[in-house]
């Protein structure tokens, strides 16, 4: 994935300003209330997936003219939705990954829903622990992710972004089983 840096440069800039003059000392309250939305939003569409719709692609569907082949599943969405979590807010702590880690469709061992679950709910404590250090003193350090320097809040940002394009992938599947995701139904 390609960072457009003038626009976020820019960002940044202006949100440093306006915490400089309002004395404000922290970014976590903003970003922690994004990462706690996607958060609830990705275990409840989760959890309400029946087991047996874990294998679930929109190819077995037969969709004329579709694109659908050889997507990832519903529990393989969620697999590599973990991983890449597992990868950048790993990286904002300088952090190992687990060694069952081998790319990012996540650890092969991994099938049940229960599992993938909790699989799921560990990469997200992993953020949580990231999130909860950024500050405004820490959010431009560098550090490496995937061959290159990025700053810790280009990496919030990737990990937040990251999360709700799957969600809204997730959200398509659900729909797909005649499932309504659980955050539309809170929303109404």
């Amino acid at each position: 994935m390609r960072f457009c840096r003038k626009p976020i440069a820019f960002f940044f800039l202006a949100f440093f300003y306006v915490t400089t003059c309002f004395g404000q000392t922290s970014i976590l309250p903003a970003i922690e209330r994004q990462f706690s939305k996607i958060e609830s939003d990705i275990l409840s569409s989760a959890e309400t997936m029946p087991e047996d719709k874990f294998a679930f692609t929109p190819e077995s569907l037969d969709i004329k003219n579709s694109q659908f082949k050889g997507v990832r599943t519903f529990a393989g969405q969620i697999m590599h939705l973990a991983t890449d979590n597992i990868f950048i807010w790993s990286a904002i702590n300088s952090d190992s990954v687990r060694a069952d880690i081998t790319d990012v469709n996540g650890p092969k061992n991994i099938k049940t829903k229960k599992d993938v679950i909790d699989y799921l709910k560990s990469s997200f404590a992993i953020g949580r622990k990231a999130v909860s250090t950024l500050t405004t003193k820490n959010a431009m350090d560098m550090v490496e992710f995937r061959g290159r320097k990025l700053s810790k809040l280009d990496l919030a940002f990737y990990g937040l972004t990251h999360a709700n394009e799957h969600y809204g992938q997730m959200v398509i599947y659900l729909r797909m089983c005649g499932i309504i995701p659980p955050p539309t139904i809170n929303e109404k």
